[in-house]
């Protein structure tokens, strides 16, 4: 495992070891894991494939659910959702259903033997697909299977939204697995229109009305970093995790041949304990900082996956566990000098079930520290919301959707993933799409 460059860290399964690895499914009669699957990948059927050696059989049972499987097989925490599902995990270690679908993905791509993809005959029907993250290629590629005339508006330079901005390289490599998967989608004849900003731009009532398209998606995610309201979040060296990696993962700033400023210091604390944080905290050390992971309960409690705990700590992540920071103290340029926090304990659970922390009396002490990211979540951006009228928000800013259609309180408009329910899961954001296109499907074909 290396630490001092972005080339991806967990390499996947050889065609020797895949073979054997799907040797294990017990291909249950009522396979759990499926229905775990928010997409619902027949994944007792690609797996027997994959164990006769038709990897190419195997591409094509997946492409029947899911049209982002290298980009699934390496972000999906199945542990909570496929794998979590399988009954050999109740003994035993679960099939590695994830490095599974990887390998079949990879394995097409290496070797130009992607499955073919049956469209329906082209229906003259414009729908508009707002945002090329997760849900909106799996809804963009969906409906263009069934015949529509789609076209993603994307505010970016670049496809593939939180998947290009919010993941690392050394997690999901953009030139090769996501840009394959995206031309994928390309390829069933979605059009693409970049650098535009739906609510600037153009409105959604303008693509309605003057543009002809009869049906819109809605898939911007939540790209609004939230802060504290601690004093000292204006200092200079205080970064939101969504901007550090921005930076880092759509600009290349990690890569000296670019010219995108990004300032690292030589002491990173970053706050908060999800996948993000893990990113940013692993991105932060391949730029030479000694990284912090500063966290309000314990490592028992944090809610990123266990492998990327495993892996931040193995490559040199310091963990400040039961941790809160109060201020952020700057010298007297304006510049992070330390963060002041404060001991916690676990008291009572909250809503979610975790116990709640809270803070030890007298327990202040100083961080030293030079740059700051804040990694506590993100919500959904109020600008579509805000310049369309009819669209109902939620009291997160979420878009008010049906959580089995994508249905919204306007006519015609459909939203989907982290847009109606803030920051989630890559595969859950698909399985938001693909609901969405099959009711768009249902409204225009009436």
């Amino acid at each position: 495992m290396m630490k001092n460059d972005f080339e991806e860290v967990n390499r996947g399964f050889t065609l020797e070891q895949a073979v054997q690895e799907a040797g294990r499914c017990l291909h249950c009669k009522n396979p759990r894991c499926v229905g775990a699957c928010p997409v619902n990948v027949d994944i007792p059927g690609f797996i027997a494939r994959v164990k006769d050696g038709d990897i190419r059989g195997a591409a094509a049972v997946i492409a029947r659910d899911s049209s982002l499987p290298a980009v699934c097989g390496r972000v999906c925490p199945q542990e909570n959702q496929c794998e979590g599902s399988c009954i050999l995990g109740v003994k035993k270690t679960p099939v590695s259903i994830g490095r599974l679908e990887r390998f079949v993905a990879d394995w097409c791509r290496e070797n130009s033997a992607g499955p073919r993809v049956e469209k329906a005959a082209p229906n003259g029907k414009k729908v508009a697909v707002i945002g090329s993250g997760p849900a909106g290629l799996a809804c963009a590629s969906d409906l263009a299977k069934m015949g529509y005339d789609v076209t993603v508006f994307e505010a970016l330079h670049k496809l593939g939204g939180v998947l290009a901005y919010g993941i690392p390289e050394f997690r999901l490599p953009k030139d090769t697995v996501l840009q394959h998967e995206i031309d994928s989608v390309l390829s069933l004849g979605v059009k693409v229109e970049k650098d535009v900003i739906v609510g600037r731009t153009v409105t959604i009532d303008e693509l309605m009305d003057r543009e002809g398209f009869k049906a819109v998606f809605v898939g911007t995610g939540a790209g609004l970093p939230k802060f504290m309201g601690i004093p000292g979040e204006n200092l200079c060296g205080v970064f939101s995790a969504n901007e550090f990696l921005t930076r880092n993962n759509l600009m290349k700033a990690y890569d000296p041949e670019y010219l995108t400023p990004i300032r690292m210091g030589k002491k990173v604390c970053v706050v908060g304990g999800g996948n993000v944080a893990m990113d940013a905290a692993r991105t932060a050390l391949r730029l030479g900082a000694e990284v912090h992971i500063v966290y309000r309960r314990t490592e028992v409690e944090l809610p990123a996956r266990r492998e990327e705990v495993l892996n931040a700590r193995e490559e040199g992540v310091i963990f400040d566990m039961l941790t809160n920071p109060v201020e952020i103290i700057g010298d007297e340029k304006g510049w992070v000098r330390s963060i002041r926090c404060v001991r916690m304990e676990l008291g009572e659970p909250d809503e979610s079930g975790r116990r709640s922390p809270v803070p030890v009396a007298g327990s202040e002490f100083e961080i030293s520290a030079d740059t700051v990211i804040m990694a506590l979540g993100t919500s959904p951006n109020p600008l579509i919301a805000r310049t369309t009228s009819g669209l109902e928000t939620s009291r997160r800013g979420g878009i008010v959707a049906d959580e089995q259609t994508g249905r919204t309180t306007r006519e015609g408009i459909f939203a989907g993933g982290d847009a109606v329910t803030g920051a989630a899961t890559v595969i859950l954001a698909m399985g938001a799409g693909r609901k969405a296109a099959a009711a768009i499907d249902d409204y225009l074909s009436r």
